[in-house]
């Protein structure tokens, strides 16, 4: 090695040498001391790229477990108001049990249970509308199946079910909605004797002297009763009294029989049955029971809707509009839930409506077109609410079905997936990034000793061009 004073490449060696380890001293003390292996790009750029994905991954699997878990928090409430409305219920239909059997119950049993029946109703209706999860209510239509008509004065949207997906269908009615009917003859001006009329198996009495309108009163004071309505009609100067029932369709019967003339009706019993509504949602046949028609196919397949009586002054027997009736709008508004870590990673569940009004649709042979119009004061009323009740119940387990269903298998089910991922995404991302302490001790300590060694020989190296001083001098 020759001797040189002017450029002193072994100094340069050792401190370039120097240099490296005590970087690499650094890196190792930034790991200790941060617990990452790569914390910036120049570590690892793969590395990097491959753990910021994971860890977008691993905060998205863990906001999805919460998403989950408050979703089941949202489907138990919702059931436990389902719950209580199935006790309601079953209250309810012990209620019409106890009516049914007419033997023993006379008029002031049945209108006391009646009016706790009415009383179940107006509750029922209050959990339905008041029900909800924060501000969002759960029973009311909202978080299901909703729609809206063109024309309120004529239909009225009930339910859709899941199978019911979003569109506007028309409603055309082929066959209206009938009350069971029946006109009577000239009514006199006035009663000239007492009489007795027996409508629906309950006596009403007529006191001589009453004229038309307060023999129409009379009748409709026992309309809770009777499950029939009383209208007066004029054709010219002659009077008559139209009896109606208050329920559409073939269910709905009426029998009226009088000890006189006076009130216009026949000392022989006439009777008169209603007839079922038919018609066509969105084109294809629907099934008509009383006044609602129901899609059983296609797209509207589950949509319901009522078809109002037709006001005009000469349907003195109060049947249902017919013909074209205008339009439903369905929109879906089932309730959606972010399940997954990524876009697109959801589910959702319809929860139908659970008002009075939208249970107990579509009994066939019953006089009452939902749960809403039940009435236990006569044997028939009480043996048809059963019905109507019967199916309330299975409307409402079946919601609670559903959801059940759904806590169990998309949302709990997935928590538990997700929570294994998790799991295991975690652990991919420690191996790329966290620090082994075990093997970066020892590089630390191998570092550590590098550096005293440089130090030790750059200054032996700074040294050596002193030995040059030893040839200059004599």
């Amino acid at each position: 090695m020759a001797l040189v004073i002017t450029n002193n490449v072994a100094s340069l060696t050792g401190q370039n040498n120097l240099q490296r380890t005590s970087s690499a001293l650094r890196r190792s003390l930034e790991r200790l001391s941060s617990g990452l292996k790569v914390n910036r790009g120049a570590d690892g750029p793969a590395a990097l790229v491959i753990s910021e994905q994971q860890r977008a991954q691993i905060v998205g699997l863990q906001t999805a477990i919460d998403n989950a878990s408050k979703a089941v928090s949202l489907v138990q409430t919702a059931e436990g108001a389902l719950d209580e409305i199935n006790r309601l219920l079953l209250k309810a239909r012990s209620l019409a049990l106890d009516s049914a059997n007419a033997g023993v119950n006379d008029a002031d049993a049945l209108a006391a249970n009646q009016a706790e029946i009415r009383n179940i109703l107006a509750t029922i209706d209050r959990i339905a509308a008041n029900t909800q999860f924060g501000t969002k209510k759960l029973l009311d239509g909202s978080a299901g199946i909703a729609g809206s008509v063109s024309d309120p004065n004529k239909t009225i949207f009930l339910r859709g079910t899941s199978d019911t997906q979003a569109g506007t269908y028309t409603v055309n009615v082929t066959t209206a909605a009938e009350r069971a009917n029946l006109q009577s003859n000239t009514v006199n001006s006035t009663l000239t004797s007492d009489e007795t009329l027996t409508i629906n198996g309950v006596n009403i009495t007529l006191t001589a002297g009453m004229n038309r309108d307060q023999i129409v009163a009379r009748i409709n004071e026992y309309t809770g009763q009777t499950g029939v309505e009383a209208v007066a009609k004029d054709v010219g100067t002659d009077k008559y009294i139209v009896l109606r029932t208050t329920q559409f369709g073939s269910a709905a019967t009426l029998s009226v029989v009088s000890t006189g003339t006076g009130a216009g009706f026949t000392t022989s019993i006439q009777t008169d049955t209603g007839v079922d509504i038919a018609g066509d949602i969105g084109g294809l046949t629907a099934v008509g029971v009383g006044n609602v028609l129901t899609a059983v196919s296609g797209a509207a397949k589950g949509l319901s809707v009522a078809v109002k009586t037709d006001t005009a002054a000469s349907n003195h027997v109060g049947n249902s509009f017919s013909g074209s009736v205008g339009t439903v709008t369905v929109v879906d508004n089932s309730l959606q839930f972010q399940i997954g870590p990524n876009a697109g990673q959801t589910a959702k569940v319809a929860i139908d409506k659970m008002s009075t009004s939208a249970l107990g649709l579509n009994v066939a042979g019953s006089q009452f077109s939902n749960l809403s119009e039940i009435n236990v004061q006569t044997a028939s009323g009480a043996s048809d609410a059963i019905k109507v009740i019967d199916q309330a119940i299975d409307d409402v387990t079946t919601v609670r079905g559903t959801l059940g269903a759904f806590q169990k298998n998309a949302l709990e089910a997935t928590a538990n997936n997700l929570r294994s991922t998790l799991e295991n995404t975690v652990s991919a991302e420690s191996v790329i990034r966290d620090t082994d302490y075990a093997q970066e001790i020892a590089n630390f300590t191998k570092q550590q000793i590098l550096l005293q060694a440089g130090v030790s020989v750059l200054s032996n190296a700074n040294q050596v061009p002193q030995l040059v001083l030893a040839l200059l001098q004599r």
